[in-house]
C-alpha cells in the first residue's frame, strides 16, 4: 500500500467546547477522545453525535481505560463495541471518519494478534482507516514496530521518536520517516506548539502533526469546592486562534521543505 503524506494538522479534544474551536480554527482533522488529562479515552455517544455534524475527518480514539495499554480479553471485547459505537455514529460518513487503536505486551512490544483483531473488527463494520497511538513510543524497537504497523495496515503513526517530546525525539523521527517512505506516514505529536513546530517539521521532514492547540485553564465555576472534593480541574481549552496559527504554519513549512 502507498500512502503519500500530506501536510496537514491533527487536534486532539475531549469536549463539544474543543470541537466548536477546531472547526473555527480550521484543523485537518479531529482526534476524539474523553479524559485527555489521562492521553485520551474512548469518548461518549453524546460527543460521538456531536462530532458527526461536523465535516472535518474525526479518528476516534478506541481506549478503555487509563495506564498501560496491555489489554485483558475483557477489555479487547469493550474495544470491540466502542469500535462497533463509532460505526453506528458516524454510519453516513463512514469515508471521513478512523479509528485510533493501540496495544502492547508485557515487554513493551505492539501486541500484533489483538491489534489484527481490533482492525480487522473495524474493517468489517465499514472503519478502514486507523491511526496507530503512541503506544508505539514504548516498544523496544521502533524500526521493527514500523515495519508491523505497515504490515498491520495502519495509515499512520502517531509519535514522538519514542521521547517525551516530538522536539526530545526528532532524529528518531526523522529515521522513521525516512523507513517508512510511502508506506506509512508518520505523525509527529508531543509537546507540540505554534512556536516549535516549524523546527520539529524541518528536522525530521514530516508533514502531519498532531496537538493539543490549548490556552489557559478556564476559571473554575461555583465556588470551588469541587476542587476541594477531588473532582478535577477543568483543562486548559482548545483555543481556535491556536489552531489556525499553527495550521498556517504546519502548511507553509512542510510545503517549503516539499
Amino acid at each position: 500500500m502507498t500512502v503519500k503524506p500530506v501536510p496537514g494538522l491533527e487536534v486532539c479534544v475531549d469536549s463539544i467546547g474543543d470541537l466548536r474551536a477546531v472547526w473555527e480554527g480550521g484543523a485537518d482533522r479531529i482526534e476524539l477522545c474523553a479524559a485527555l488529562s489521562l492521553g485520551g479515552l474512548t469518548p461518549s455517544p453524546g460527543l460521538l453525535a456531536m462530532a458527526a455534524q461536523g465535516v472535518t475527518p474525526v479518528y476516534v480514539m478506541i481506549r478503555p481505560r487509563g495506564g498501560d495499554f496491555v489489554f485483558s480479553t475483557d477489555e479487547e471485547a469493550t474495544m470491540r463495541r466502542d469500535i462497533d459505537a463509532v460505526a453506528v455514529a458516524f454510519e453516513q460518513k463512514a469515508g471521513t471518519v478512523g479509528v485510533v487503536l493501540g496495544a502492547s505486551l508485557a515487554d513493551g512490544r505492539l501486541d500484533v494478534s489483538c491489534l489484527e483483531r481490533l482492525l480487522q473488527h473495524a474493517r468489517s463494520v465499514g472503519l478502514s482507516r486507523a491511526t496507530l497511538h503512541r503506544a508505539f513510543d514504548l516498544t523496544p524497537d521502533p524500526a521493527e514496530a514500523l515495519e508491523q504497523a505497515i504490515g498491520l495496515g495502519f495509515e499512520r503513526v502517531l509519535t514522538s521518536g519514542c521521547a517525551k517530546t516530538a522536539r526530545d525525539g526528532a532524529e528518531i523521527l526523522r529515521m522513521l520517516r525516512e523507513q517508512a517512505g510511502e508506506r506509512i506516514s508518520i505523525m509527529a505529536g508531543g509537546g507540540l506548539t505554534p512556536e516549535n513546530v516549524a523546527q520539529v517539521i524541518t528536522v525530521t521532514g514530516v508533514t502531519e502533526v498532531h496537538a493539543s492547540c490549548r490556552g489557559p485553564a478556564p476559571q473554575e465555576q461555583g465556588d470551588g469546592r469541587g476542587l476541594a472534593f477531588g473532582f478535577g480541574a477543568r483543562p486548559g481549552e482548545t483555543d481556535a486562534g491556536r489552531v489556525r496559527a499553527m495550521r498556517s504554519i504546519v502548511m507553509s513549512t512542510a510545503r517549503n521543505g516539499e
